[in-house]
């Protein structure tokens, strides 16, 4: 609705004002960077190759903005961040014209989350449990080793702590903003395939049990959204954004690490 409303507003104004419109550059993708920020544990391992359910990259575009979405984003008393409004703003242009003079308007597009802070990034290494492998060996009088094999396919799914407007655009900016910090390959929902090993070994003594627990990772991000009501301003030639009723929102999320998984392997004498 709000890219409807905002379309309309420009082609009303455009198609009263003659003249060649300013063309929006390309987005320009955001390259994953290939060595992380934080400091990976050495139980933590990388089942990128071996994952039988190839994850898809979820790299969100950092959009270079065109001289005219530029202009609005600089005219306006509040910072915007938010992808999908600079996207709208870069397919869309005002053109000026001659007899503008004294020409006034003051067009409302709507109520968006506007940028995102990072008070806080942080990893948890065993998010959540997806597979355990165990192994008897009581009655053994030698080691036996195993290694990991994930015995079903599982999905791990991340989100938003709390509901808020505009859920969508917010994990956006969070997404951005938590790869930004950390460079890892985060998305709010990857799976591990069933059947994925890993040659790593682990030795259960003799007359011992062995448990091989693997764990999804995932990272906390915490922050702060700002909202507000946007109005897009003409006086004349001049063309600037207004913001209204700005609101903040302290607000939390998990998103998932790809194909990053944290192993935790004990020996017991009796079952657990």
């Amino acid at each position: 609705m709000k890219r409807l409303v905002f379309f309309f507003a420009i082609m009303l104004l455009a198609s009263s004002q003659p003249g060649t419109g300013e063309a929006a550059p390309q987005k320009t993708p955001h390259e994953k960077p290939a060595v992380s920020k934080v400091n990976i544990p050495p139980s933590v391992l990388n089942i990128t190759k071996e994952n039988t359910y190839p994850n898809s990259t979820q790299d969100l575009p950092f959009l270079q903005p065109s001289e005219f979405a530029k202009q609005l984003i600089d005219s306006s008393n509040t910072k915007i961040e938010n992808p999908d409004l600079i996207h709208m703003m870069n397919e869309s242009n005002i053109a000026k014209a001659p007899l503008a003079f004294g020409y006034r308007a003051t067009i409302y597009l709507g109520h968006w989350a506007l940028n995102y802070q990072s008070t806080e990034t942080s990893p948890n290494w065993e998010y959540q449990k997806i597979n355990t492998n165990y192994f008897d060996n009581r009655g053994a009088n030698i080691p036996y080793q195993i290694h990991y094999v994930q015995e079903a396919q599982k999905t791990i799914r991340g989100g938003l702590t709390a509901k808020i407007p505009a859920s969508d655009d917010v994990q956006k900016m969070m997404l951005l903003k938590a790869t930004e910090k950390t460079n890892l390959p985060l998305s709010f929902e990857t799976i591990i395939g069933g059947g994925t090993k890993k040659d790593q070994v682990y030795n259960i003594p003799a007359n011992r049990l062995g448990y091989l627990h693997a764990y999804a990772s995932a990272v906390n991000e915490k922050g702060k959204v700002t909202y507000g009501e946007v109005y897009l301003i003409l006086k004349g030639n001049k063309r600037t954004l207004a913001v209204k009723n700005v609101t903040s929102q302290g607000i939390g999320a998990w998103i998932p690490v790809q194909d990053l998984l944290s192993f935790s392997f004990t020996a017991s004498n009796t079952p657990k």
